[in-house]
């Protein structure tokens, strides 16, 4: 089985293995602007990665790197970038995105990652996405990916929210499984094995969309629930 396109639940690949302790899994990474997926590639033999992406592909490099382009340290967040000769030239007609996406010759993806001490590398969250709460950076997919292993959990989105003291809030739009039951109380008494500035502070109940290739639509349920003015007020800082 191969995976790709979005972050998949570390609990959700687990379950996956029990079901079919037979089938091989795989993933792999790569972006439109890059040639597609093969850029970091985990491979078959590397099952006790689950949850990791993988390692550079076959004539690939990756750095990780913080805002000023510097590395991060080993296990430090910061934003994936990826050197080939698979990488694009150029956004048509759009010099400005260019000069923004590719800086000699290395694209960065927008895709926040850390790596490992046996340099396998983690996909935190999109960019675009990170929570900022009370100074703190929250990345979504850490807590859907926990969120995910309750047992009525169907589904689950987390965005930020604006809030007047800490700046935004972490929301979780959570999809219950058909039959089940699952209250408010429960939700929070399971994230209580999250770090407290990680837990949600809102819970809201109601279906997860998401496009055809299986992507949540983040920018429609930021519009849903009121988001879209932080959302441009982070894309002008």
């Amino acid at each position: 089985m191969h995976i790709g396109a979005q972050p998949v639940p570390k609990s959700l690949i687990t379950r996956w293995l029990k079901y079919f302790p037979d089938q091989q899994y795989d993933t792999n990474y790569g972006l439109s602007e890059s040639i597609g997926p093969g850029a970091v590639h985990l491979g078959v033999e590397n099952v006790h990665k689950v949850g990791a992406i993988g390692i550079p592909g076959y004539g690939w490099k990756t750095r990780i790197v913080d805002p000023s382009g510097n590395d991060v340290k080993q296990g430090e967040v910061g934003e994936l970038i990826l050197l080939g000769d698979g990488n694009m030239e150029c956004y048509y007609n759009d010099p400005a995105a260019t000069a923004a996406a590719l800086k000699d010759g290395w694209l960065y993806t927008g895709d926040m990652a850390m790596q490992d001490g046996d340099g396998f590398i983690y996909l935190v969250d999109r960019k675009k996405d990170v929570i900022i709460t009370g100074g703190e950076n929250l990345y979504p997919v850490q807590i859907e990916d926990f969120i995910s292993a309750h047992p009525a959990v169907k589904d689950v989105a987390v965005i930020g929210l604006p809030d007047e003291r800490l700046g935004e809030i972490a929301a979780a739009i959570i999809e219950v499984k058909e039959g089940a039951k699952c209250s408010e109380d429960d939700i929070n008494a399971f994230c209580m094995g999250m770090p407290r500035y990680k837990r949600p502070r809102k819970i809201i109940f109601a279906s997860v969309p998401r496009n055809p290739t299986g992507k949540i639509e983040k920018p429609l349920l930021r519009r849903m629930y009121g988001a879209e003015k932080l959302v441009a007020n982070q894309n002008m800082s």
